[in-house]
């Protein structure tokens, strides 16, 4: 009979460490998951002055005053090459050759200038954003739409210049 009952105790406790390292290996994975992709990349519009302050006389001067805040709030630095920044009427800027660090923000004027660690430029002679209601929409390198920022209309303007999320 203690035969027979070391044989049970034994597959019993087989069975127990089979269950244990089967959690383990699921808890482990989830973890390391986690630990790789925390909360994953986050880059969001945090803001816009889409309203160039003063009147729009179309100086490159008040071009610049137009612009969008594009934000990494992630503990890592994001690859931007190749991200779009666009306008409901399809005006688009396409980041080159930038990484956005991490917990940063980068300005994105609508005039010319030289591009620097936290502004960046479209070179445009016109303005890119409509005053009364537009949609600005970030899309990562693989077309996929990141964020979006509104304005105006039925979007619930969140005040004069800054734009509303959507």
């Amino acid at each position: 009979m203690s035969a027979f009952m070391s044989v049970v105790a034994r597959r019993t406790a087989a069975a127990a460490l089979a269950a244990g390292a089967l959690v383990g290996t699921f808890a482990a994975s989830a973890s390391a998951d986690a630990a790789v992709h925390p909360g994953r990349d986050r880059v969001e519009i945090s803001g816009a002055q889409y309203d160039s302050p003063g009147w729009d006389n179309g100086t490159n001067r008040s071009l610049n005053k137009e612009w969008v805040d594009v934000t990494n709030t992630s503990r890592h630095a994001v690859n931007l090459n190749g991200w779009t920044l666009s306008a409901e009427d399809g005006r688009t800027y396409t980041f080159h050759h930038y990484r956005l660090a991490a917990r940063s923000t980068v300005r994105v004027h609508t005039g010319v200038g030289r591009d620097s660690g936290h502004d960046v430029y479209q070179d445009r002679r016109r303005y890119a954003w409509d005053n009364r209601s537009d949609t600005a929409t970030l899309r990562d390198d693989r077309n996929r739409r990141v964020d979006t920022l509104s304005w105006g209309g039925y979007r619930g303007d969140r005040g004069h210049g800054h734009g509303g999320r959507r």
